[in-house]
């Protein structure tokens, strides 16, 4: 397995283009629970004339008056703008119900942190691929179920459940890719999986622009999921999982399929007993924190896992505090990736930077970024003001941010001397808890104005 054959190449794009998959439903909320321009018109209060709620005396009556009444006298009296389609005018998430925007966002990311737990043990036990495939399919179907539900309370439930499968398919077939090919590809293959999240991003605001209707929206965006399901379910197991469970023959046959597709003759294959070893994976686990090297490395790493973790989603889930085009917003939210990865893959190969230098440099970048952002005014000024504002170090710490996640991904498969699906899992499980505390300044907004 020490070169790339022809068929490898077929698996790489495969499974590269569902993560195109998984970052529309990682971003599903940015479009589908956009806040939509909206007037009323009760008249006893404001003489029958339609006010936009942007005005601040208007703010405070309004809100006062949707302490009074109840869901039907809102539905009658609140009217939204037929251009647009979310879950906000669906269920009418306006005033003391805003808040369930956010927990329909964090309810996604708590089940994906489920999912890496649970699927991370079960794609060990069973195989990557059952685990895989299960979960894609269970992914699509509850993706489906979110966008016909007639209820907000199944559409959380049914989140809950996408994040679960979603986050757990998506770690099985990360691993099953990098099983595909030699360690020393395993640089390349995690840069182009994440340069394809990125492009899916910015598909997916494509597709919010073009399909208007949330529902039909939530349809298509699974559909693409049904593309990528049926193909997988003729690529075969990853051969290190086989050779881990003592399969060999299963195993030889697929690396002997790789190196035949590859142009080599067939029975060049040879495979040694594996090295057995005397603690189970559990314990494993707990050894990094009986180690002292390896409980620094893991501690800082669970850090760069969280920082990450939490830029990352905090500016791609608050695209929309930018101003402007939301769809534009989001779509160069993933573009600004695009750059960094094979900048990033160049930087880990060269002798002088390497995956430690890299990652600092980013992270740095990063920060910065965002210390500035900080420091701008919030509204669009004169002078230089109109130039650099927060959208353009917006982008440019989404770039950083990125391409240090990226290093994080790889460097974390590749420091530990023990089994890399044991620590691998285990410290991501770790970086996705900040996922939800990113949606917080979404809330506080929110709660802010109403």
């Amino acid at each position: 397995m020490g070169g790339v054959g022809r068929y490898q190449v077929y698996l790489i794009v495969l499974l590269n283009l569902l993560q195109v998959y998984v970052a529309s439903q990682a971003i599903f909320m940015t479009v589908v629970g956009a806040e939509l321009p909206f007037h009323w018109d009760f008249g006893n209060i404001l003489s029958n004339q339609s006010r936009n709620t942007t005005s601040a005396n208007t703010n405070l009556i309004f809100k006062h008056w949707l302490h009074m009444v109840n869901k039907t006298e809102i539905q009658t009296h609140v009217h939204f703008d037929s251009g647009s389609s979310s879950v906000v005018g669906e269920w009418f998430l306006i005033g003391d119900s805003s808040y369930k925007l956010v927990v329909a966002s964090s309810i996604y990311f708590f089940g994906v942190l489920i999912g890496v737990i649970t699927f991370g043990q079960l794609s060990d036990r069973f195989g990557r691929k059952k685990v895989y495939l299960t979960g894609l399919s269970l992914d699509i179907i509850f993706g489906i179920v979110s966008g016909v539900t007639p209820t907000y309370e199944i559409f959380v439930v049914s989140r809950f459940a996408v994040g679960l499968m979603n986050g757990g398919m998506s770690l099985s077939a990360f691993v099953l890719l990098q099983e595909y090919v030699a360690v020393s590809h395993w640089a390349l293959t995690g840069s182009l999986q994440s340069l394809s999240f990125a492009v899916g991003i910015s598909l997916y605001a494509l597709l919010g622009y073009l399909i208007r209707p949330w529902r039909i929206l939530a349809i298509v965006i699974n559909i693409e999921g049904m593309l990528i399901l049926l193909p997988s379910f003729f690529i075969p197991e990853s051969p290190h999982w086989l050779y881990a469970q003592g399969r060999w023959s299963e195993a030889k046959d697929i690396l002997e399929k790789f190196a035949k597709k590859h142009g080599q003759t067939k029975g060049t294959v040879t495979l040694k007993p594996p090295v057995v070893q005397d603690c189970d994976q559990s314990a494993c686990v707990f050894d990094l924190f009986r180690h002292r090297l390896l409980l620094g490395r893991t501690l800082i790493m669970m850090y760069v896992w969280f920082i990450c973790s939490l830029v990352y989603y905090g500016l791609t889930l608050n695209v929309g505090d930018m101003g402007g085009n939301l769809y534009l917003n989001i779509a160069l939210s993933g573009l600004a990736e695009l750059p960094s990865y094979p900048l990033c893959y160049f930087l880990m190969n060269c002798t002088w930077s390497g995956r430690r230098r890299t990652l600092a440099g980013f992270l740095l970048l990063a920060g910065a970024a965002c210390l500035v952002m900080i420091l701008l005014p919030e509204k669009k000024g004169i002078g230089i003001y109109s130039v650099v504002n927060v959208r353009y170090f917006s982008i440019l710490g989404k770039l950083s941010i990125s391409a240090a996640f990226n290093v994080v991904y790889i460097y974390t498969s590749e420091l530990y001397p023990t089994s890399v699906s044991a620590i691998f899992k285990f410290v991501i499980m770790m970086g996705m808890t900040p996922t939800i505390p990113s949606l917080f300044p979404k809330a506080l907004r929110i709660n802010h104005v109403m």
